[in-house]
């Protein structure tokens, strides 16, 4: 059976278990799609991955953020020695990390979590010039889906991607404005938690990359233009899983602006999404909205790494196992008259 004769199926068992219709929430919308994602009506989870895409922006000389752009090498470093966020919250939600340098400044040192795809070190200063042609787009693209399968290989049966570059909330807004038609204003955030100055100089870099668009770009051709490098990685780490059939979850705003290109690239990914957590960056309900995505958790997250994606994957193991419930007629209980 297909995503949809499977995905309808697994509404009727739904209706039939051993519980009051609808008194698990939304965890039965999303056990029924993890269903239709594996094509069978008692869906299992297993380990997750999450790869940690990491490049460096050259529109940080625009004073977009509040930290420095070496803390990109700095936090990756960090990564591979266990000793960031989204390391232990991983270790907790049975969930691999894995790192990849698709753009970062500066040579990193070999790592087993370390998949070395840099693409160039560091985009261009997108506020004027464009951020990379599109042949370092596509590689960054392939090199995002080159991790997912490795991850993939190695066990991931579900898969989040995480970020981690200095700047790349200005590149996530700039991207999400061009693919949603939105202005400047509505996506621009604090980012690292920049003042009024610097959100003005924020607001004021998107304007100007978005000025240079012209009507009718591919997506592939805006997100060389205006975006991030580990954002093209992300954009093909969840195509890659969509190819291979794994749920795949979301994180916050930059991570969701990877995702909303993939599912400008590939519009069929989108039923294999789930919305880790809201971000309080304004971008991302634009995204979430775009996609028509209800998040699993709102924790006031902001921090990215594939944090808020990797803390709701215990809550899709969960809601996997709903339909494992016995229904009515198979525990012999009374249904409802």
């Amino acid at each position: 059976m297909g995503y949809q004769e499977v995905l309808q199926a697994a509404k009727q068992r739904m209706e039939r278990l051993t519980k009051p219709p609808s008194s698990l929430g939304h965890l039965e919308e999303v056990a029924v799609r993890l269903a239709a994602i594996q094509g069978r009506l008692k869906p299992e989870l297993g380990p997750g991955a999450v790869v940690v895409a990491a490049a460096d922006h050259g529109v940080v000389v625009e004073g977009v953020s509040a930290y420095p752009q070496e803390v990109t090498y700095q936090m990756v470093l960090n990564f591979l020695r266990g000793g960031a966020a989204i390391n232990q919250l991983a270790q907790a939600a049975d969930c691999r990390v894995y790192v990849l340098d698709v753009g970062v400044k500066g040579e990193l040192p070999d790592h087993p979590q370390l998949l070395r795809r840099k693409v160039r070190p560091g985009t261009g200063n997108l506020a004027r010039e464009r951020a990379m042609s599109l042949d370092e787009a596509e590689r960054a693209l392939l090199a995002g889906q080159e991790a997912a399968r490795l991850a993939i290989t190695q066990g991931a049966t579900v898969l989040a991607a995480g970020d981690m570059g200095i700047g790349n909330t200005t590149a996530a807004a700039a991207l999400t404005a061009a693919l949603l038609d939105l202005p400047s204003d509505a996506v621009v955030g604090r980012g690292t938690g920049i003042g009024e100055e610097g959100l003005r100089r924020k607001r004021e870099a998107v304007a100007r990359a978005l000025s240079r668009l012209r009507p009718g770009m591919e997506p592939l051709a805006v997100a060389a233009e205006v975006g991030g490098l580990e954002l093209l990685a992300i954009a093909g780490m969840y195509l890659e899983g969509y190819r291979q059939g794994l749920p795949l979850v979301l994180d916050g705003f930059p991570v969701s602006a990877g995702a909303l290109l993939a599912y400008r690239l590939e519009p069929r990914l989108k039923d294999y999404l789930f919305a880790g957590h809201r971000s309080r960056e304004p971008g991302h309900r634009y995204i979430l909205e775009a996609l028509g995505l209800r998040p699993l958790l709102d924790l006031d997250l902001a921090l990215g790494e594939g944090t808020g994606a990797v803390l709701a994957m215990p809550l899709l193991r969960a809601s996997a196992r709903i339909l494992h419930m016995a229904t009515f007629a198979e525990a012999g209980v009374s249904d409802r008259t």
